[in-house]
């Protein structure tokens, strides 16, 4: 007897049901294997040094040191982000980025600093196509030693939809001086549980300049601070880095912190740059009391440093309705002097930062 052939009514269900329940159990594994292989570094861990200085540090030497955060090269004056209020997970497109990636690059190239520090860098991310931007930076500035250290590495982010994919990036330092050695230091997290796993583990990375016919160094601190916490991560991550930062005054170095903050120093008039509308994000305050009476806080404020990523900036009519924010900047110990800082206004074209420049000169205590 002949089966009695289903309808195609059925059939087509029966189809989607399945496809529906291969992609539940493909996102429910991926899911797992984020849990399993979730980044946990150590308090401390080593960095590798890859190419050499082209130098090296005399004391007494004038120190030009630059500070990015390059928005992992996608999020350039055409760009918004939903963390901020916007609508886009991705950049317009991987031409796009590389477009950024090459501006940024040149203008490095330009500037020429003895010492470069970088946020937001993606080694490997679904975010930036997989571009390797760490690779093309260190392919381009020769005759500076370097240092990657993660920040951000997750097999797999699972929101929001479209979701974010797969994650690896970082922090990097560029030097013109031999780097003798390189050090990630992990900073409290102030997340938990699953938003733990699917979160930036924030760090410093420290690199160690000798300085000639001296036992001294010259160190680097690079970093990039907690953004969309409460106001406890920025807290705890401050007292931490005012911990290192003493320690190594301690001996006698000479300290550069330098980076994105994503707050501004309490000692710094920021009211140039209000809460336009409420504002989407509100960046934190660091209270400068915590690291005592022998450090210098830098921020330039005749440009902002960040711009809002609630809309694009490109064709924006009036800056007045626009949101920016100062939250970029360098803390340097009192045995060495600031020259000048100089917020560059690059009008946020391939970044939703400006660079920041600073010129110093290590000298006695005064």
């Amino acid at each position: 007897m002949k089966k009695e052939k289903k309808p195609l009514w059925k059939r087509i269900l029966k189809g989607i049901s399945c496809l529906i329940l291969v992609l539940v159990i493909a996102v429910a594994g991926l899911c797992v294997a984020t849990i399993v292989t979730e980044y946990n570094p150590e308090p401390e861990e080593t960095v590798a040094v890859e190419g050499s200085g082209s130098k090296e540090y005399v004391y007494g030497e004038p120190l030009w040191i630059l500070t990015w955060n390059v928005g992992y090269c996608g999020l350039g004056e055409q760009e918004d982000f939903f963390m901020d209020g916007g609508q886009e997970v991705f950049p317009s497109s991987k031409q796009a980025v590389q477009d950024n990636l090459e501006a940024i690059e040149v203008y490095l190239q330009q500037t020429d600093a003895d010492a470069i520090f970088l946020q937001e860098v993606d080694q490997n991310a679904t975010r930036t196509s997989y571009i390797n931007e760490v690779a093309s930076f260190r392919s381009v500035l020769d005759g500076y030693a370097s240092a990657f250290a993660n920040n951000f590495k997750v097999l797999f982010v699972p929101y929001p939809i479209p979701p974010m994919g797969h994650e690896d990036a970082g922090i990097m330092t560029f030097s013109k001086y031999d780097i003798s050695d390189a050090t990630r230091i992990q900073l409290p997290c102030p997340f938990t549980g699953i938003e733990k796993i699917g979160n930036l583990k924030r760090c410093l990375l420290v690199s160690r300049i000798p300085v000639a016919n001296s036992d001294k160094e010259l160190v680097l601190i690079n970093l990039h601070l907690e953004a969309y916490d409460s106001g406890e991560g920025k807290i705890a991550q401050t007292k931490m880095l005012a911990e290192v930062m003493q320690a190594e005054y301690d001996k006698g170095n000479y300290v550069v912190v330098g980076g994105d903050f994503n707050q501004v120093f309490d000692n710094v008039d920021d009211s140039m740059y209000p809460a336009v509308n409420g504002g989407n994000w509100v960046p934190g305050k660091v209270d400068t009391s915590v690291f005592g009476s022998k450090w210098t806080f830098l921020m330039d404020t005749t440009h902002p440093t960040c711009r809002s990523l609630e809309k694009p900036y490109a064709n924006v009519s009036s800056d007045e309705d626009f949101q920016f924010y100062m939250i970029d900047g360098f803390i340097i110990s009192n045995n060495i002097q600031a020259e000048s800082v100089e917020t560059k206004d690059l009008g946020f074209k391939n970044s939703d930062h400006n660079p920041v420049e600073v010129t110093l000169y290590p000298s006695e205590i005064q």
